[in-house]
């Protein structure tokens, strides 16, 4: 019998720490404060001040195993917070502040935070649920500058006390380092808990050269929260690979973004539809004042796209790669990218592809299950749930009993989305499966209805959902959101429709609104306009 001869070191967040300490520590970290300044450091001070961290957290009690809550935007004091507390052995839980308070305190409570870092602008929200979590210490990072209240400890004088000597907690490479709730829009949220293997495991084939592809040459700006399922990873690479990053602290407007950019130069920018969307009606309305860096390129998921933002976003010389997954899945399941045997695809044929939801990653299973529990083909046509596994998906949630209607009975996740696989491999979302429209017995995907909608020039937003109707069971209504000073009757919208759809998927009503409710993480809140239009 053979054996391999392979040494057995376990993965650890540890050794990308170490890494950037020593191999990149003029490698630059900005973060833009609440007052629009800007603060410098270098990774060499990044690396010193996580391991002082880990020390101050050790020697203030932390056990293994104990959950570290952070309140906080996104900042170079915060990525200290990804590395340090698991480098004390403790796991960081990312507290979603844009949550309602009695729900941040519901989750703080569920996941047993000890302790807590928060930022000294967010006290404010901190006080309206402090009393529901027994918070064993608050230690505050002074991004502001102001004076802090009593009782309170202050993040630097914290770290400025840390023992000089420190030693990484002994851990296994499947022992916790952060965690992160859903959204919980269709119940209460739910905990996913990465480990050290998963992480490092996601880290590695994220950044394979035709997903994020990051190298010594960018500069990262994360407009996705680093409360949102680990800011999708990519500060995780960012540290491994010594690349320097650009953190806009609070200010996640459009045009703020515009003038950091302008400012740094950043070659890669991760975030939601929502803010882009927004962002193309500044570039195109002030093209003088505002201006893309040139070959920029823009991570976007967390909700499906149009094909008409990628093709605006092209006119502005920046490239869109689409990305889906979910905290479930640490979150990455599928980039769009062209695969080798279509690179001859002309230009115009390559926007389709771009706006598919990608191609699976590596080391990663997928499947489309239909409505009677059989596997679909990859053929385009046959739609069914998207379940996955491997090694950076969950196989349950935090201190929940089995739950049938997110795993199915051989272990593989259900996501809850809908689609289908063509046979080059791209992935379709068409819908949530509780977002599905059943009319007269035939399915209708809002999500193909809403991207078509986004695309008429006249619609800032759409989104669609079902109604109930006597005859067909449900029809789909149109929600619409219109650019400022345009105007569209439904008649031309249904008009823009069918050259697409049938007659009878055509919505008969499609209403306006100033606004669609998004999430918490900037997806439409479906659930809020059903119940509007119950």
């Amino acid at each position: 019998m053979i054996r391999t001869t392979m040494q057995q070191v376990p993965l650890s967040l540890n050794q990308l720490l170490e890494r950037a300490g020593t191999l990149f520590p003029e490698s630059e970290i900005v973060s833009r404060r609440p007052d629009k300044s800007l603060v410098r450091h270098r990774f060499a001070a990044f690396y010193r001040r996580a391991r002082q961290l880990a020390a101050a957290l050790r020697a203030a009690g932390l056990n293994k195993g104990d959950r570290v809550a952070t309140l906080c935007w996104n900042h170079h004091a915060h990525l200290e917070c990804y590395f340090g507390i698991p480098a004390a052995g403790g796991v960081m839980h990312t507290l979603n502040l844009r949550l309602a308070p009695d729900e941040i305190g519901w989750i703080a409570n569920h996941a047993k935070d000890r302790f807590l870092i928060v930022d000294d602008i967010l006290l404010p929200l901190l006080e309206q649920f402090r009393a529901q979590v027994p918070f064993e210490k608050v230690i505050v990072f002074p991004f502001s500058g102001a004076a802090l209240p009593a009782g309170l400890d202050d993040y630097e004088a914290f770290l400025a006390g840390a023992p000089q000597a420190f030693e990484y907690a002994p851990h296994e490479e499947d022992d916790p380092v952060s965690m992160c709730y859903t959204s919980g829009t269709t119940g209460r949220p739910k905990g996913v808990v990465y480990s050290h293997r998963s992480t490092v495991i996601h880290s590695l084939l994220g950044n394979q050269p035709d997903l994020w592809g990051l190298s010594a040459a960018d500069r990262v700006l994360p407009a996705t929260p680093m409360f949102h399922a680990n800011c999708w990873g990519v500060p995780y690479v960012c540290v491994m690979l010594g690349i320097p990053m650009i953190f806009p602290g609070p200010h996640l407007h459009p045009g703020d973004l515009l003038e950091l950019m302008a400012a740094e130069r950043p070659s890669f920018v991760l975030g939601v539809p929502t803010i882009w969307l927004t962002m193309l009606q500044l570039l195109d309305a002030q093209p003088e004042r505002y201006r893309l860096p040139q070959g920029i390129r823009m991570l976007v998921g967390g909700a499906p796209v149009p094909e008409s933002m990628i093709r605006a976003y092209a006119r502005h010389g920046a490239r869109i790669s689409h990305g889906w997954g979910m905290t479930e899945m640490s979150p990455l399941g599928t980039v769009s990218y062209i695969k080798p045997e279509l690179q001859q695809l002309p230009e115009e044929q390559r926007f389709s592809r771009y706006a598919t939801a990608g191609v699976p990653v590596p080391i990663m299973d997928i499947r489309i299950v239909g409505e009677d529990g059989s596997e679909q083909s990859w053929d385009g046509r046959q739609v069914g749930e998207i379940q996955v596994r491997g090694p950076f998906i969950t196989g349950h949630y935090h201190e929940v009993p089995d739950d049938p209607e997110k795993f199915a009975s051989d272990g593989w996740l259900r996501t809850g989305d809908v689609g289908s696989i063509d046979a080059h491999g791209y992935l379709r979302i068409s819908d949530r499966t509780k977002d599905l429209v059943k009319s007269g017995g035939e399915w209708i995907s809002s999500v193909d209805m809403e991207n078509l909608l986004m695309g008429h020039p006249a619609v800032q937003e759409a989104a669609v959902i079902a109604v109930q109707d006597a005859k067909w069971g449900e029809r789909p209504l149109a929600c619409v959101v219109l650019k400022a000073g345009q105007r569209a009757t439904p008649e031309a919208l249904r008009a823009h429709l069918a050259g697409s759809f049938a007659k009878w998927q055509l919505p008969e009503r499609i209403e306006f609104l100033d606004a669609i409710p998004r999430t918490s993480t900037g997806k439409f809140w479906k659930i809020k306009l059903r119940e509007q239009y119950r």
